[in-house]
């Protein structure tokens, strides 16, 4: 029996460790205070729930409020399905009128007929609630007094004991990692819920192994592009910028990305290249010196190493660097002399912008090659103007050829650029499937985005969960290669109990939090793009058998797809979403 382990709720993101006297083993309990629910749900009957822990297992598509009785039919089991080396999951609740303290939740290990899976491969994380608003006025000013908060759950916490208030409600949830090597087969396991020490229920829950196998994230295909800013960590974590211990403190966040098939490095080339809009401001990874004599410096330092801490955890595909047109044209230098910097308005087509691009641009070409990244480097521009785009592209193409070029387009005018190698459009200018094919025939990338405008698919704070998994099926249903997002870890103030933002809907501006801690989203969007890349590969598979039943299985995965290529779904878009994902694992077998 596991000893109790009384709760101590601290202010700080830390988590707190005690040791179990019985087994010796660190374990991680409550590490802060959530806010208090703002809502009339505070009022929601309780008087009908009999005393005790209730549990149950609930659909991952189900969101539930932290102060209401739930309206759940009870059960005591559930059931998954994957291929190996797949990520699956399934969420357990929890709710009490009368309060529980000392909660535990402890996955078994999965075992079939004389096979048994890792005993890390599955993993309880308890769900915390933050505040979150509404979509309201899109990417403008969010007034809290227009747009009334509210407690969701999202973020998965990294602890082992939860003390749960009274009339609450706790969300469990439940995730299992099928190793590369597991044989197919049946596998069952057991749930068991503790409180104060005390076993107090017991669940079932099966997993069955497709024989098929699902690469590792490093090898996925789809092109998965979310913006990373390093300054965040750096202020969450106390820490000064790009020290040692800051790179260090990196690496669990940028780890957990790249196990979600990450792509693409975020770097920035001057000044903060989105003028300041998030909470931290981007600090410099180049700094440019104009020496007294006129001539440039760059000390590339902090890019390259960031780089290479990024390579070094798989993120080695793409290096896109931010921007010749950062959104107000301002760059700045520091001045050889005074060892001051100095800010200068840059605008494209004038003498200035050359002046500035080109030694830049012959010098980090030389320096790209020497590292060995030139292939994979490209200049990235974000929602620039046609006009501003001919100006640093006519620039660009003819200082530094051998530089790639991305674009995140919002003006409708991809067809402008058909050199540019990595083009990402807004969601709701959907690029032709002939005109993704011609670009992959060159080894260009075509993915597509959403942000703060996007009402759906998105992934905000508020947004339903199985949106984040529409997302990855809609790259597959209009043949993208892949998604972008505009950020992975821009958090604002309090981004552990509060993911309002002054501008733009709440958690728009990240979707883990401080701690390296995953969420409801963002694990919901790697199931997506799961999806996705098992619907490449058998799509494939069916194409190159060339057998009637091949072809039949292609056009029932294709007629699947169809219902997917849309930004304005019908009601009832989950269950459809869900019956869809239970006839791609039928047509796995």
């Amino acid at each position: 029996m596991k000893p109790y382990l009384s709760s101590l709720l601290l202010s700080a993101g830390l988590s707190l460790l005690l040791v179990s006297c019985d087994s010796g083993t660190a374990r991680k309990i409550s590490s802060f205070d959530e806010l208090p629910d703002p809502t009339a749900d505070t009022l929601s009957d309780w008087s009908g729930v009999p005393r005790g822990l209730h549990a149950s297992f609930v659909s991952t598509d189900t969101v539930f409020r932290r102060s209401v009785v739930p309206d759940v039919a009870p059960s005591t089991s559930a059931r998954l399905e994957g291929w190996r080396g797949e990520r699956v999951s399934a969420q357990l609740l929890l709710w009490t009128a009368s309060g529980a303290d000392g909660v535990e939740v402890e996955v078994g290990p999965f075992r079939s007929d004389g096979h048994m899976l890792p005993e890390d491969a599955a993993q309880a994380r308890f769900v915390r609630y933050v505040l979150s608003d509404e979509f309201g006025n899109k990417c403008g000013y969010h007034d809290p007094a227009i747009y009334p908060p509210h407690l969701v759950p999202d973020m998965l916490d990294d602890i082992d004991v939860f003390d749960l208030k009274a009339r609450n409600v706790r969300p469990v949830w439940i995730t299992v990692s099928v190793p590369a090597d597991a044989p197919a087969g049946e596998y069952v396991s057991t749930i068991k819920l503790y409180a104060k020490g005390r076993q107090l229920r017991t669940f079932d829950i099966g997993l069955t192994v497709i024989d098929r196998e699902l690469p590792p994230p490093a090898e996925w295909n789809y092109y998965l592009d979310l913006w990373q800013h390093p300054a965040a960590v750096a202020r969450v974590e106390g820490l000064d910028m790009w020290s040692d211990a800051h790179f260090e403190a990196l690496v669990p966040y940028m780890r957990l990305l790249a196990d979600a098939g990450q792509k693409v490095v975020t770097t920035t080339l001057n000044k903060d290249p989105w003028n300041n809009q998030c909470f931290d401001s981007y600090a410099d990874m180049i700094v440019w010196t104009k020496n007294a004599d006129g001539s440039w410096s760059y000390d590339y330092t902090v890019f390259d190493r960031w780089v290479e801490l990024m390579t070094g955890l798989g993120i080695d595909h793409t290096i896109n660097c931010y921007s010749m047109l950062p959104w107000n044209n301002e760059l700045h230098y520091r001045d050889g002399v005074t060892g001051r910097f100095v800010d200068v308005t840059a605008d494209p087509g004038t003498p200035a912008f050359e002046e500035l691009w080109v030694p830049f641009l012959t010098d980090f070409t030389g320096h790209l090659r020497e590292k060995g990244w030139l292939g994979r480097t490209n200049i990235a521009m974000d929602e620039r103007s046609p006009e501003e785009m001919t100006d640093a592209l006519d620039l660009l193409r003819k200082t530094a050829p051998e530089l790639g070029i991305a674009m995140a387009d919002n003006k409708n005018s991809y067809l402008s650029y058909p050199f540019i190698n990595s083009m990402c459009v807004k969601v709701r200018d959907r690029v032709p499937p002939q005109h993704i094919a011609e670009r992959r025939a060159q080894g260009f990338v075509t993915t597509y985005y959403v942000c703060c405008s996007d009402r759906f698919p998105n992934m905000f704070t508020f947004s339903d969960p199985a949106e984040a998994v529409y997302a990855g099926w809609y790259t597959a249903a209009c043949g993208y290669d892949g998604f972008l997002r505009w950020a992975y870890n821009s958090w604002v103030g309090e981004p552990l109990t509060d993911s309002r933002f002054r501008t733009f809907p709440a958690g728009d501006t990240y979707i883990i939090y401080p701690g390296a801690r995953s969420s409801i989203r963002f694990e919901r969007l790697v199931e997506g793009i799961q999806d996705a890349e098992k619907i490449s590969i058998l799509k494939k598979e069916f194409a190159a058998t060339g057998t009637p039943e091949a072809a039949s299985r292609l056009e029932q995965l294709e007629t699947l797809l169809s219902g997917f290529a849309t930004i304005t779904p019908e009601a009832g878009w989950p269950d459809r979403l869900s019956r869809a994902k239970r006839k791609l694992n039928e047509l796995s077998y």
